[in-house]
């Protein structure tokens, strides 16, 4: 009914517009009072997964450029044959009208800032593409080569990561998106064998491009030479797809300069395209000796030189990249060729993207499970001859859960679609080769059970193993819609008839993970593995996750979330089991990267440069976190700017030295007292007590007598007081001369209260590291990361300011909707806010003697600042900043796959 109605209206239909509809039908006379607000909401959810999928075009920043592409397509001179086959694949595939229109448009935002191949005389572009993960880049970058093969250029090079995995598996999509045909059947030496038309290719076959590579093998210069020796002597363009390895780019450059500069020249007269996935891997990961990411990136600049006309675009999901970080000058000058100076394009995610924000932020209960019995079995830490006897129980109730998820898709109907699980738990190869026997033992008990007793009815629960599987369905998807237990019974044995347990690794026993040979019932598979499973590659039908790794690095957290992506019709069955720590640092990294979107939005309305932007991410508070990692071998100091400004810093690691705390907790209370002696009234808030109007002495006071570590410099340079104070100072006559104070008190019943400046005060309980507590370090960890809430930073704002932050927030999002938990830094940027200064008292979850009730934290939240672009100048010790966030986890198969 909903949806015959939304066909009569005029579209496209917005979240908003869907639920105003729902709205008016609630009320006839056939509906009134037999929908519930949550039917209703689960409806428009349902529809907008059908109709209502809408993208934003997302921001750009650019330097000024002259437009080529509207002219050339006006004067017929730019053609659409590719892009037209590829619009027709993505509707087939059932992508919404308004992604394929957003796609279309950004892409030609893109094409059009890259070179126009008509114009002769010489040119190199440079640009840079930040998207989420799993959000659709290849899509994006599929859709741009379309685009550019259209208008004329000959040469497309993609550079697909650093494992063979990868690269077959993005030279796939380029088959079935750009050239229509099976590049792993045209190498068969059987000549019956060769053709097979896939993808694009079933719509219109005058042309398919060439590729010099294939499905089975990366470039190989014998290979290229027997195809034809010259690009300039093909008549359709040319495209290869290779790893990002020194010695394939190596061939390749060989290749070219025998084959296709000209001599006079020693250039290629065709227009080359080189498109860079996953810009920031093998550029940036530590595990590569410093001479190798030079050898790829000199390599790289090199390929581009040899054109004389050429284009660079690097897609990344992560914008923190060593291509804006790397602030050393003898690398600076290397990295500077590609350096995005045209434009920086950031990509919207669609608004049915299952992302950080769904999975972490609004859902987390809904989502995320927390492992914590891993242990005495299976440490964080452990050795390449760990052995694996027994499975964490959390392991073995996810690879439960997964069957269920899965006999609960095929319920729905669903079984034509694939289904995967990942586990994650090992960088070592034969430790992952281990957890894979163990899984599949798990699975076999199932199986044979199942295979027993499933038959039989209510009788089937006297069979041990399918009452567990009953008791984990009640726990997790009792509630799920077209999941009572009858059903999933009914379709257990053909789940587990289905069910492969496999590695996906750099190891021989590494199996593919083949989506394509498969009959009328989707793949069903659970995937081990660890570096190859974190970046880049895409498993299909993603459902549950078992996630045990310690990684801390900002670029590689988000690349391991393999689990963002889409779940059309299967969302609400998703699960993630990873630690509670590793929660909390997910949900700070995705407010991190949520800053540098809104801050590419804000660079776009100010016209600004990408240069310019690129300073901003390097002054971003947590750009400090990587570059001090990347350059932790080097163990010097090194200066960097830190933006302050609408940032919020809190003390997070604390030393237990009771005279200390004591210290702390007495200027806390010297504050409030002096403050109230100054005249300041003491208001009575719903989450507390609030102090308005502060003097910013009285603040530098408070912060001068408060110590978090003993000695000058706190590990967490974040919290260093030399750090605040200049920020301070050089603003505390102006923007900074007067603070809010807010005494913040938990919101929980069951805490007692803690005397604090003459006040009760409820405690905030919070998760510490346990091994560093016994060192006498309090590091407050778990699945916030945060020592407060979001919205204790709105605490000095009218309610009219809070409302109008709100409503600007939500219409600045692609789907207009408020997520449940916003991003604070919107409080930061009412105009004319004062700073504010967050007290709270901490009683740590802890059964150590000796550890206060109540400990005092500060948070400082800084609003906008106009001086010095809010940012001040601090020296880095790299040394103590391995103390603070240790080595980083290098996987076995992270140097990449040789040749």
């Amino acid at each position: 009914m909903t949806s015959v109605f939304m066909a009569s209206q005029p579209g496209p239909h917005t979240a908003q517009s869907i639920r105003e509809i729902i709205a008016q039908l609630r009320v006839l006379p056939m509906f009134a009072g037999k929908v519930e607000d949550d039917d209703a909401e689960e409806l428009a959810r349902l529809i907008e997964e059908k109709h209502g999928i809408s993208m934003g075009l997302g921001a750009v920043v650019a330097e000024e450029f002259r437009p080529w592409l509207k002219d050339a397509r006006i004067n017929g001179e730019v053609g659409d044959f590719y892009w037209s086959r590829y619009r027709r694949l993505l509707s087939l595939n059932g992508l919404p009208k308004s992604v394929i229109d957003a796609t279309d448009g950004v892409t030609d935002q893109i094409l059009d800032r890259l070179g126009d191949p008509r114009d002769s005389s010489p040119w190199r572009r440079r640009g840079m593409v930040v998207g989420h993960v799993q959000s659709g880049k290849t899509a994006n970058y599929t859709g741009l080569i379309c685009k550019a093969a259209d208008a004329g250029y000959r040469l497309i090079v993609v550079i697909a990561g650093i494992h063979n995995n990868l690269r077959n598996q993005t030279q796939a999509r380029i088959d079935e998106g750009f050239i229509g045909r099976d590049t792993g059947r045209l190498a068969h030496a059987n000549r019956g064998q060769r053709q097979k038309i896939i993808g694009v290719g079933q719509f219109d076959q005058r042309e398919f491009p060439v590729s010099l590579t294939n499905t089975l093998r990366d470039f190989n210069k014998a290979t290229a030479t027997t195809n034809t020796s010259q690009i300039g002597s093909y008549s359709v363009p040319v495209v290869l797809v290779i790893k990002k390895n020194s010695s394939t780019l190596k061939n390749l450059l060989e290749w070219l300069r025998e084959h296709s500069v000209h001599q006079g020249t020693q250039m290629v007269s065709q227009p080359m395209l080189l498109i860079d996935d996953e810009a920031d891997n093998a550029s940036i990961n530590t595990a590569y000796a410093r001479d190798e990411v030079t050898r790829i990136n000199g390599q790289i600049r090199e390929l581009l030189s040899l054109f004389h006309r050429s284009c660079y675009v690097g897609y990344t999901a992560t914008p923190f990249a060593n291509i804006f970080i790397d602030p050393d000058t003898d690398d600076a000058t290397l990295k500077q060729d590609l350096f995005p100076r045209h434009f920086i394009i950031g990509l919207d995610a669609p608004s049915n993207y299952f992302g950080a924000q769904k999975v972490f932020l609004d859902a987390r209960d809904q989502h995320v499970r927390l492992i914590d019995d891993n242990e005495d079995i299976l440490p964080m830490k452990h050795k390449i001859d760990h052995p694996v006897e027994v499975l964490p129980e959390s392991l073995v109730r996810a690879v439960r859960a997964f069957i269920i998820a899965r006999a609960i898709r095929n319920a729905r109907g669903q079984q034509a679609a694939h289904a995967s699980m990942l586990i994650n738990a090992s960088r070592f190869t034969d430790v992952q080769g281990r957890l894979r026997s163990r899984v599949a033992d798990v699975v076999g008990r199932i199986r044979d059970a199942v295979a027993v007793d499933a038959g039989k009815g209510r009788a089937a629960l006297r069979n041990p193993e399918i009452a567990v599987l009953h008791e984990v369905w009640t726990a997790e998807y009792a509630e799920a819609d077209g999941a009572d237990w009858p059903a999933v019974q009914a379709r257990l044995h053909e789940v587990l008839v289905a069910a492969r347990v496999i590695e996906v690794n750099a190891s021989r026993r590494s199996q593919p993970l083949d989506y394509d040979q498969h009959g009328e019932h989707g793949v069903t598979v659970i995937a081990v593995g660890g570096f190859s499973l974190s970046r880049g590659l895409t498993l299909e039908g993603l459902t549950v996750s078992y996630f045990l790794r310690n990684s801390m690095m900002y670029d590689t957290l988000m690349q391991m979330g393999r689990w963002f992506g889409y779940r059309p019709g299967y969302e609400d069955l998703c699960r993630v089991w990873m630690p509670a720590d590793g929660v909390g640092w997910y949900a700070h990294i995705h407010e991190a990267m949520d800053d540098l979107q809104a801050q590419l939005k804000r660079m776009e309305l100010a016209k600004a440069t990408p240069e310019q932007f690129g300073l901003a991410v390097r002054s971003h508070p947590e750009a400090l976190i990587v570059t001090a990692r990347n350059k932790m071998g080097t163990g010097k100091e090194l200066p960097v700017r830190v933006g302050l400004a609408e940032n919020l810093i809190e003390t997070t690691r604390i030393v237990l030295d009771s005279a200390q705390l004591s210290a702390n907790l007495r200027a806390g209370e010297e504050l409030v007292s002096r403050s109230i002696s100054a005249g300041i009234s003491l208001a009575e808030r719903p989450r507390g007590h609030l102090l308005q109007g502060v003097a910013v002495k009285l603040i530098m006071d408070f912060l001068r007598g408060y110590r978090a570590e003993p000695g000058l410099r706190p590990v967490n340079p974040l919290t260093d007081p030399k750090l605040i104070n200049d920020y301070i100072d050089v603003r505390a006559e102006s923007e900074l001369a007067e603070w809010d104070v807010f005494i913040a008190s938990s919101t929980r019943k069951d805490m007692h209260p803690l005397p604090f400046a003459g006040l009760e005060i409820l405690p905030n309980e919070l998760s510490v590291d346990p091994d560093l507590a016994r060192e006498g370090v309090l590091a407050f960890s778990g699945a916030s990361r945060r020592i407060g809430s979001a919205e204790d930073e709105s605490e000095g704002l009218t309610d009219t300011q809070i409302a109008d932050a709100r409503e600007a927030f939500r219409l600045s999002r692609p789907d207009q909707r408020l997520p449940k938990t916003v991003n604070p830094r919107i409080y930061r940027q009412v105009p004319g806010r004062r700073p504010l200064l967050i007290l709270r008292l901490v009683k740590p979850k802890l059964d150590l003697p000796h550890v206060p009730k109540g400990i005092l934290t500060w948070g400082l939240s800084f609003p906008s600042s106009a001086i010095d672009g809010g940012t001040v100048e601090y020296v880095v010790n790299t040394i103590r900043m391995r103390e603070m966030f240790g080595e980083e986890e290098i996987d076995e198969e992270a140097l990449g796959d040789a040749e």
